[in-house]
């Protein structure tokens, strides 16, 4: 048994002498190549075995013949590790050479494709979650080239907006001073009326920056979706009567929603004035209102014609105000995306579709967890038999 102690206390000895040995040859080669630290490895197992076995021999006083024997084998198995070692080295760092390439390539400005030949588990996931993150960058570089597209057609806007009211307001003031005004009351109720639209148009901006901020404060109470489908339109009539549009509010569900009431009746004027402003006389707005398994769908549908499909996914854009013959005079392209905000600070999303004869915006809000009340609405202005300045009336529906 003291035999054996000893055996094995020497061989650890020089096993030990040999890793000291490696991890000092390790820390100073530490900055080379995969190649060099695996070349190391091997030597150190090596070594690690050949000390330990002529410690032992020594002990033993084995024969001259004996330890040559011994010590070819070991030879031979360093031959072997290290050549093993220098291949698998070579070959890692092939492989890491490549996917280095690779991610070369979307660094610069490119996408990211995993090379081809097989590697190890560690380099492919390394390669999975460079493709990953590859797909997120461009999608980022995709938004931000919209962004700052959105963001120059919105200063270009403005811009227009802005100079085109303060010329006039200069004008009318100039015509005024002078006193070559013929109808100075007509020119004062001009000017109120500019200064009143570069107001509107100031708040857009404003209640934009704050969406865009993530400082829009929601004050959310639990409101009937009639309620806010009956004001809104009661505050739309005078605007559609206008312009001769007939407004309609059909199959309006008594749904409960927790909403900041003011923002979501933003939300709806800003829709239903935009569907009045690109509705031709005599022609239609209907409101809907009804639960699905999303939650609640609000819904405005006019009477445009439509928009055209490579329009679509930009109609939500900040800036976005389509072709001169569908834009109102008097918009920014700010209604829709004050829209958009409001309803994603509500975990909401907004959508907008083709129907026959015009389009149709949706806006899905989540409902509350309280059951929803039976029975619907079906509200119409008064040219439709609905008196707008009836409360009674326009809550009737939920019962």
């Amino acid at each position: 048994m003291l035999d054996i102690l000893i055996i094995a206390l020497l061989a650890f000895l020089g096993a030990a002498v040999a890793g000291l040995l490696g991890a000092l040859a390790l820390r100073l080669l530490r900055h080379r190549s995969l190649v060099v630290t695996l070349t190391v490895v091997a030597a150190v197992a090596v070594l690690a075995m050949l000390l330990g076995t002529l410690a032992v021999a020594w002990e033993m006083f084995l024969s001259p013949h004996d330890l040559n024997v011994i010590v070819i084998v070991v030879a031979m198995a360093a031959v072997v590790s290290l050549a093993t070692a220098l291949l698998l080295g070579r070959w890692v760092v092939a492989r890491s050479l490549a996917l280095t390439e690779a991610a070369r390539s979307f660094g610069d400005g490119g996408s990211f494709a995993a090379p081809a030949r097989a590697a190890t588990a560690e380099l492919m996931a390394l390669s999975a979650e460079l493709e990953s993150s590859s797909a997120r960058l461009a999608e980022s570089r995709d938004r931000e080239r919209a962004l700052e597209t959105s963001r120059r057609e919105l200063v270009a806007w403005i811009s227009h907006d802005l100079r085109t009211p303060l010329a006039g307001l200069r004008a009318m003031s100039e015509a005024l001073e002078d006193g070559v005004a013929a109808d100075p009351d007509r020119y004062l109720r001009q000017i109120r009326s500019e200064v009143e639209r570069l107001d509107t148009l100031v708040g857009d901006l404003f209640e934009l920056s704050r969406i865009h901020a993530g400082a829009l404060a929601l004050s959310r109470a639990r409101i009937s979706v009639y309620d806010l489908v009956a004001d809104a339109m009661a505050g739309a009539d005078p605007l559609a009567r206008e312009h001769g549009v007939r407004l309609v509010g059909e199959s309006v569900d008594c749904v409960p929603v927790e909403v900041d009431s003011k923002e979501m009746s933003r939300v709806l004027g800003n829709l239903l004035v935009n569907a009045i402003h690109r509705t031709p006389s005599d022609g239609t707005v209907a409101v809907a209102a009804r639960r699905t398994d999303d939650g609640v769908v609000l819904s405005v549908t006019d009477s445009c014609g439509g928009i055209p499909e490579e329009d679509l996914p930009r109609v939500f854009d900040t800036g976005w105000r389509g072709n001169h013959a569908r834009t109102p005079p008097a918009g920014a392209g700010l209604g829709l995306a004050i829209v958009a905000g409001i309803v994603e600070a509500h975990q909401g999303r907004a959508a907008v579709r083709n129907v026959m004869g015009g389009c149709r915006f949706e806006v899905t809000l989540p409902t509350t967890r309280a059951q929803e009340r039976p029975g619907a609405g079906s509200l119409t202005n008064r040219q439709n038999g609905w008196p707008t300045g009836s409360n009674s009336t326009r809550t009737s529906g939920c019962g």
